[in-house]
This record gives structure tokens, C-alpha cells and sequence, in this order.
């Protein structure tokens, strides 16, 4: 049993051509959808949270700790993804570069990160929009606003946003892309805005002391705050719909994530500085901060951009996940029906309107809670194979033609595997045991399914 089989980049491609989607997006869509992954959630919710409970003003230093960690991984990831260009992200570069069963369950793991991660947002999305409501005199009755365990009957809303954007998905990606466009103007319009009205009232002293909860403090929010930045990975699953994929991609990961940094660490500074950090726990922080100085106008409007900002990350995960479903479907690993292809959209609609049913019914009925830090052990997790990956393929591989080269290998790729590392061994433990199980049901179901359904599996039989 030869579990660390790889699949070569010419099968991955051949694989590709046989299956493939259609290719609709360049540089500016790939920069946008990073964005619109990666701004919304992190700005509008984790900020105030991380700041509150884990590392006070710090959380500016905890996005520069995450955001120098992202910027090795996505290094390695702007290289693997010039030299396989083909949905599925760490997923495939693991299934070139470590063999089978290292691609299973990274895989494996980011299904678990794009469901949890939609269903988390789908239900932030819902109390955003139950509250914009609320304020404009609607109030809709709490049995279909909440889940059963916090009182209510269903978490309406939340299931509808996820329907909705799984219908979009199934028309075209380039129609999904249009709608992103115009959802992360709306956002980037809001956090402006913010920045335009609370800048001038920023208080110095808001932000002593720097680190209330010490180094290990601004070291637990960078892990927290982690979830912001998987927009970049999302970029990377789209590498089979880019139509010049060794130019843009590297573009499209590179560039989504600078400008997302920057933006995250100005934000993070000012919304300490007007507001105390310990005021920053609530669902709303930046239109809190807003309404604190007197802005109530204001906040309504960042308000409105934040419902933009969350829509287009819940967009942009769910495009993720299918990817994922897709790429790991046509390698036989996952039942290969649900890899169709629609004729006339070219879009995975079968496995798009699965996943987005499932991401509807976890939003609907359960609640999320700490269990949405799986997301972020899942994305780090992925980063970490991905930057050895590149390692190992330059030693391995060194004939392979690599339009675009992560700069220093010997010296990037350990330091995004220390730094991913570093954020993993900062979450709870109570992280680490979900991670561990679900990695157990995942070796188990290899096992029992993949393993002799594999595309390289059947391959070896029909050579032999």
C-alpha cells in the first residue's frame, strides 16, 4: 500500500483538461476576491474581540504577527500556484509534492475549514442584518433568528444568505466575481469612512498599556485574528478559472494580502485608540466605536458596509469549498459524481448546491462557538504543507518551469513553517483535540474508501 504516491503536474493537468472549469478571471478579480475574502469578518467582528479578551492595543501587533506569517506561506503558495495552476489550492500542491495521503488530509481538513467558516459567517451575517432591521423599526421574531440552543426555532436568515449565494455560485464564477466587486467597494467605502470619522479622535493614552495581557497575549490574538486572512487561500483554489494563471496569481495572492494587511493594522489602531479596548467585546465594534464618539450616522453606514463585507467573505468561502470538493472528486478520493460540471454555466453545481444545503442546515441549527478556531488550525495547518511542498518540489523537481520563484526557499519556507507553526501552538487545546479527531475520521474514511477509489489507483490497475 503505497499511500505517498504523488500525482505528477502533467497528470494533474491532463486531469484538469478533461474536467476543467471555465476560465473567466484576471489579476483584478483574483486581487478582489482576496479582498473580499479577507476584509469583512477580521475588521467588522475579530478586532474588537481579539482586543477585548486576548491582546488589547497589542492587536495591532497581533495582525502584524499573523500578516508576516500569511506573507511566508503565501509566497510559497504565489510559486505552487504558477506551477500548478488547477483548483484545490494546498490540497493539489500537497498531492504533487508529498503524495496522497499528506494531499488527503490537508483536503480533508480545509472541507472542515470552509464549512465551519461559512456557517460561522453565515450566522454573523444574520445578526448583522437582524440588527440593521431591528434599528429601522423591523424586528423579526427571535424563533426564526436563532438557533434552537439560544432560544429560538432556526437561524432563518443565515440559511437563506447561504441558499442564495449558492445559487449565484452555480450561475458563474464571473457573475459571483461581478457581485464581489461591487460588495468590496461598498466595504472598502465603509472602513474609509470609519477611518475618515475616528481618525481625528484618536486618544494616545487608549493605547496604554500597549500589551495588558503580555507578549503571550498579542501571540493568543494573532491565532484568533488568523481566520481574517484565509481570503488568500481562496484565491489560490481559483487557479483553474484564471485565464493567465503564472502571471495573476501570484498578483492576485501577493496583492490581496498587503493591501488587507495595512488595513487591518490602521483599523485595529484607531479602533483602540477611541474606544478602551475592554468595550471592544461585542458583535459590532467598529460602528460601536462609531456611535461612542457620536457618529450615529455614521455607524449606520459602516453598519451597512459591514453586511457587504461579511457577504462577500461568506461568497468567497463557499466558492472555496466547492473548489476543494472538486478538485479532490476528480481525483476519485470523494465520489466522482458530484464532480459534474454544468454544460451550460461551467460551474460544480452538484457539489455546490451540497455544500451549500450543508452550510445552510450547520447555520440554521447549531451553534458555532469556539468550534470556528478550527478554521483557523485547518488554514495554518495547509499553509504548513504547502511551504514545505515547495521546499521538497525544488529539490525534487528542479526541472519544472516556475514562472513565478518564492525568494530565498531555504530561508522562507522554514520561517512559514515556524510562524504557522508558532500561531497553532497558541490556540486551545480544546482546537487541537477537534483537529485531532476529525483527522482520525479522515485517516479512517482514506482508508476505507479513498485509498482504492483513487484516480492513481485505477490508473496502476489498468497500466498493470
Amino acid at each position: 500500500m503505497n499511500v505517498f504516491r504523488t500525482k505528477s503536474i502533467d497528470l494533474i493537468k491532463e486531469g484538469a483538461g478533461q474536467k476543467g472549469l471555465k476560465k473567466t478571471l484576471g489579476a483584478s478579480d483574483l486581487i478582489l476576491l482576496g479582498i473580499g475574502c479577507i476584509i469583512g469578518t477580521g475588521i467588522f467582528v475579530l478586532t474588537g474581540v481579539a482586543a477585548a479578551k486576548y491582546a488589547g492595543p497589542g492587536i495591532m501587533l497581533s495582525f502584524v504577527i499573523s500578516g508576516l506569517a500569511c506573507a511566508f506561506a503565501a509566497l510559497a503558495y504565489a510559486e505552487l500556484a504558477a506551477i500548478v495552476p488547477i483548483a484545490g489550492s494546498a490540497y493539489t500542491y500537497s498531492y504533487a509534492a508529498l503524495g496522497e495521503i499528506i494531499a488527503w488530509i490537508v483536503g480533508w481538513n480545509l472541507i472542515l475549514e470552509y464549512s465551519v467558516g461559512s456557517s460561522a459567517v453565515a450566522a454573523g451575517w444574520s445578526g448583522y442584518m437582524v440588527g440593521l432591521l431591528k434599528s429601522g423599526g423591523i424586528e423579526l421574531p427571535k424563533a426564526f433568528t436563532a438557533v434552537p440552543a439560544d432560544g429560538g426555532i432556526v437561524n432563518l436568515p443565515a440559511m437563506l444568505i447561504a441558499l442564495i449565494l449558492s445559487l449565484l455560485l452555480v450561475r458563474g464564477t464571473k457573475e459571483s466575481a461581478t457581485l464581489n466587486r461591487v460588495l468590496v467597494v461598498v466595504k472598502l467605502v465603509a472602513v474609509f469612512i470609519f477611518l475618515a470619522m475616528a481618525g481625528p479622535k484618536v486618544n494616545p493614552a487608549n493605547w496604554t498599556p500597549l500589551m495588558p495581557f503580555g507578549f503571550s497575549g498579542v501571540a493568543a490574538g494573532a491565532a484568533i485574528i488568523f481566520f481574517a486572512y484565509i481570503g488568500f487561500d481562496a484565491v489560490a483554489t481559483a487557479a483553474e478559472e484564471c485565464r493567465n494563471p503564472n502571471r495573476d496569481l501570484p498578483i492576485g495572492i501577493i496583492g490581496s494580502l498587503l493591501v488587507c494587511t495595512v488595513l487591518y493594522i490602521v483599523v485595529a489602531g484607531v479602533l483602540t485608540g477611541v474606544v478602551p479596548y475592554q468595550e471592544l467585546n461585542n458583535a459590532e465594534p467598529v460602528a460601536y466605536a462609531l456611535r461612542s464618539i457620536g457618529y450615529h450616522f455614521g455607524s449606520a453606514l459602516v453598519g451597512t458596509g459591514a453586511i457587504a463585507g461579511i457577504t462577500t467573505v461568506l461568497l468567497v468561502l463557499m466558492y472555496g469549498q466547492t473548489r476543494i470538493f472538486f478538485a479532490m472528486s476528480r481525483d476519485g478520493l470523494i465520489p466522482a459524481g458530484i464532480c459534474k460540471v454544468h454544460p451550460k454555466y461551467g460551474t460544480p453545481h452538484v457539489i455546490t448546491m451540497v455544500a451549500g444545503v450543508a452550510v445552510a442546515l450547520i447555520a440554521g441549527f447549531t451553534p458555532i462557538g469556539i468550534i470556528a478556531e478550527l478554521t483557523n488550525i485547518g488554514t495554518l495547518f495547509a499553509f504548513v504543507v504547502a511551504a514545505i511542498g515547495v521546499f521538497v518540489l525544488r529539490y525534487t523537481r528542479p526541472d519544472i518551469p516556475r514562472p513565478f520563484k518564492c525568494p530565498a526557499v531555504p530561508l522562507v519556507a522554514p520561517l512559514a513553517v515556524l510562524s504557522c507553526g508558532y500561531l497553532m501552538f497558541n490556540l486551545p487545546v480544546e482546537t487541537w483535540i477537534r483537529f485531532g479527531i476529525w483527522s482520525a475520521i479522515g485517516f479512517a474514511v482514506y482508508y476505507a474508501y479513498s485509498y482504492r477509489n483513487s484516480a492513481l489507483n485505477k490508473r496502476k490497475t489498468i497500466t498493470e
